[in-house]
């Protein structure tokens, strides 16, 4: 298991707290409005907020050209196919139902972890994914019929998550001597180029002028999610072993369920509630320190 220093619980608290409440802002966002034009949007306004804190970083931005073929494929599995599948997902569910279904995120990446790449997981773990998996499946309670109806968001959300814990797996086995916040800049640009020309071939005709709150919703992914959130994961991914990178995020649809019942008005029920206590044990299970060896 693996103990957080100070500096990885301040990323982690304020990356929950940011995605968390991303999940109503981003249904808000794609009200109305295009969802991969709105997508595009705020990459092309968080792309340059993430540059500029390299630069006051003084982080370079060079990637030799060797790893141009990795950072591709990291690209593709970690930001190309997450953003344009959920924020389709997104505008055909409600708020709190994609958070739940994203975030399915950790249960495959510990799977595949285990599976594919043979990681050796201890009961602990293992008791982590049991835990925000039942977690999982309570917050889906009230909800299944409402998924029936609606199999193409289901799908295209859990499609999202199950390529995300790949990207993730293959980030943590990364082995480009580059700063994290060089790839992830390098990332979220080709990302800033892919969705722009998926808009343009696939939602020109629809485009309409954003409305205030598509400009909030706008402007709250460009500065907190692209210009902070992205990096602060990718820093965690590749810090942390797979499973503490992946199940320590696991408040995060938890607090999507509750935010989004507090802005959008989204009923809650006792399973959600008890969510959150499993959630916080996944959480526990992977994380808390374990007890050293006697001399």
């Amino acid at each position: 298991m693996h103990k957080l220093s100070p500096r990885q619980w301040t990323l982690l608290v304020l990356l929950t707290l940011v995605w968390g409440i991303n999940w109503p802002v981003m249904k808000m966002g794609v009200t109305g409005f295009p969802p991969l034009t709105f997508r595009a949007m705020c990459l092309w306004l968080g792309t340059p907020v993430l540059g500029l804190a390299l630069l006051a970083m003084k982080v370079p931005f060079r990637i030799p050209r060797a790893h141009w073929r990795e950072l591709l494929v990291l690209a593709v599995f970690n930001m190309f196919i997450w953003h344009a599948l959920m924020i389709i997902a997104v505008q055909s569910l409600s708020s709190g139902r994609a958070a739940i279904l994203g975030y399915t995120m950790p249960m495959f990446s510990a799977l595949l972890g285990a599976w594919v790449f043979g990681d050796q997981l201890a009961k602990r773990a293992w008791a982590g994914v049991a835990a925000a998996s039942v977690g999982v499946v309570l917050l889906l309670w009230h909800e299944l019929s409402n998924l029936s109806g609606r199999p193409t968001g289901v799908l295209l959300a859990l499609g999202a998550a199950s390529t995300w814990a790949l990207g993730t797996q293959m980030l943590r086995r990364s082995q480009m001597p580059i700063p994290t916040l060089t790839i992830s800049f390098w990332m979220t640009l080709l990302t800033t180029g892919v969705m722009s020309v998926l808009a343009v071939v696939l939602e020109s005709d629809r485009w309409v002028a954003p409305t205030p709150s598509n400009w909030f919703a706008i402007g709250f992914n460009a500065v907190l999610v692209f210009g902070y959130a992205h990096a602060a994961w990718f820093s965690l991914a590749r810090s942390l072993p797979p499973v503490a990178s992946t199940l320590s995020v696991m408040l995060i649809p938890v607090l999507g369920v509750f935010s989004g019942a507090v802005w959008l008005g989204e009923v809650l029920h006792w399973q959600d509630w008890a969510a959150v206590g499993l959630m916080t044990a996944s959480i526990a299970f992977v994380l808390w320190p374990a007890k050293k060896q006697a001399d």
